[in-house]
């Protein structure tokens, strides 16, 4: 029923938002807007992600874009976070390095 590569992306999107979790955590004890603005967008990755792969060509290209767009702001969001001093700096290349290679795939589905 499901690919070996649908699977592959929603298990890797699912460790983002269980590394992002604590981090999101933090934030929302300084700043609640920002860290509900993170928990949203990374719930859109992967609800994009989910819902691309149930379409056929445009509209599954428009999902897996939107997915890369939410991905960008949670990215952003984080950034922001950290200039904030909400996080540290040390807090989040993991994070990034996966949010940077599922972006990558993305890219790849969006251009299917």
């Amino acid at each position: 029923m499901h690919s070996p590569l649908q699977i592959q992306l929603l298990d890797e999107t699912s460790l983002i938002i269980a590394n992002a979790r604590p981090l999101v955590e933090a934030i929302e004890r300084r700043d609640r807007d920002l860290g509900n603005q993170i928990r949203r967008a990374l719930n859109s990755v992967v609800l994009n992600i989910a819902e691309g792969f149930g379409c056929r060509a445009g509209n599954a290209r428009n999902r897996f874009e939107t997915a890369h767009g939410s991905l960008f702001e949670a990215r952003a969001a984080l950034s922001a976070a950290v200039a904030w001093r909400y996080i540290c700096a040390t807090d989040i290349p993991e994070l990034c390095q996966r949010m940077h290679a599922l972006g990558g795939r993305l890219y790849g589905l969006m251009r299917r």
